[in-house]
């Protein structure tokens, strides 16, 4: 396994990240533990949930079977630096007895969802707490002074934001800065091959101020995952389909590029992410412990410039970062 730093801090993680978003879903609790044991032989130190997490399951399953995970396994949770989120309304808004104020990232919210998200994980601490979406509603004030708070207690180690722009990025990290406090130290972004526009602005951003990137969605949804029996069960959405006839051409292109050198497209659409400057690491979501072994084969392929020059062509990006990539 390969290592880098959390973004600007002295925490080592893994180069692979493990997305826990089928959990309690499309995923026994029994498979996620045979993931999670793995995971940890393999070397991937790096896990990712969120309190919504659980789908067919109910939110918050995600975090309860990762929670009996570590009860489980004494000693096994200081081998894990654990990432977990808050944003998502914890119940149905349309059911009876909602909490109005159960959903965003208001102080309030925020230390309620903390405490619920520390129970069902069965631990004493987030390592990483990450705002899962921006929420306009509430000044970086208000934000910043729930987040010292369970800093301070001892609850949380570290901030990090999901789906922020660059400039959301720049005015929470100035604003922490007055108060003399960390700040974000990562951001989970939409990034693949097929979507590529976060290196206009997002990356550059992240870079400046010290924040790791860690993408989602690495293999687009099942697109660069070369028509395997499981990607189609992942892609079999509409919108998928319909993309993948409209980059039949590309995608068969990519997966001849792929075989003539002896990769997976999966395995490839990885090491391309792990190439890019700024990345920490990619989110993967394996529903089987094959999955998360072929995964983690991305770190054994080293792609020369001419590679990533040909993919470049395969799959253009935005250009570079703005305003060069489209003022000259």
């Amino acid at each position: 396994m390969d290592y880098t730093h959390l973004g600007r801090t002295g925490t080592s993680v893994s180069r692979i990240v493990l997305g826990t978003m089928n959990f309690g879903d499309r995923t026994s609790e029994e498979d996620s533990f045979a993931i999670l044991d793995r995971a940890l032989e393999l070397g991937v130190n790096f896990i990712d949930t969120a309190n919504g997490y659980g789908g067919s399951g109910g939110r918050g399953a995600t975090e309860e079977i990762i929670g009996r995970w570590f009860a489980a396994r004494p000693g096994v949770r200081d081998d894990v630096v654990l990432a977990t989120k808050v944003h998502s309304p914890m119940v149905d808004p349309t059911a009876d007895g909602d909490v109005v104020n159960a959903r965003g990232a208001s102080a309030w919210q925020v230390r309620r969802e903390a405490i619920g998200s520390l129970k069902r994980l069965q631990t004493d601490r987030i390592d990483l707490y990450q705002f899962h979406h921006i929420d306009r509603h509430i000044s970086w004030q208000e934000l910043w002074q729930s987040m010292e708070v369970l800093v301070a207690k001892g609850e949380v180690v570290y901030t990090g934001s999901s789906n922020f722009a660059a400039w959301n990025i720049a005015q929470a990290n100035e604003i922490a800065a007055r108060r003399h406090f960390l700040g974000l130290v990562s951001e989970q972004s939409l990034y693949n091959l097929t979507q590529r526009s976060i290196e206009l602005e997002v990356i550059p951003a992240a870079q400046n101020y010290g924040l790791g990137i860690l993408p989602w969605s690495p293999l687009a949804g099942g697109l660069l995952s070369g028509g395997s029996t499981d990607a189609a069960a992942r892609s079999g959405s509409e919108r998928i389909t319909s993309q993948r006839e409209q980059r039949r051409d590309q995608l068969q292109s990519y997966e001849r590029f792929a075989r003539e050198r002896g990769w997976t497209p999966s395995a490839l659409g990885l090491a391309w992410l792990l190439h890019q400057p700024g990345v920490t690491g990619p989110i993967i979501g394996p529903r089987t412990v094959a999955q998360l072994e072929s995964a983690v084969s991305a770190l054994d392929i080293h792609l020369s410039d001419d590679d990533l020059a040909a993919l470049d062509q395969l799959f253009p990006g935005p250009g570079g970062q703005a305003p060069e990539a489209y003022a000259w």
